[in-house]
């Protein structure tokens, strides 16, 4: 069983997780910068669960 897909799709949700704290966090402390980092990371958990998907598919 490859689990390839599953890493990804893990990795891919923490990264959303994290940049959700960061955005939150930066927009209490109207921090553009911060805001801006955690929208970043939310964005590449996306792309990452979205390869996680991917990969599952490719692999059955």
């Amino acid at each position: 069983m490859n689990t390839d897909g599953l890493k990804d799709k893990v990795k891919g949700l923490a990264n959303q997780a994290k940049g959700e704290v960061k955005d939150d966090y930066g927009k209490a402390t109207d921090n553009k910068s911060l805001q801006a980092e955690g929208k970043l990371d939310k964005l590449k958990g996306v792309a990452q669960e979205k390869l996680g998907e991917l990969k599952d598919k490719i692999n059955r």
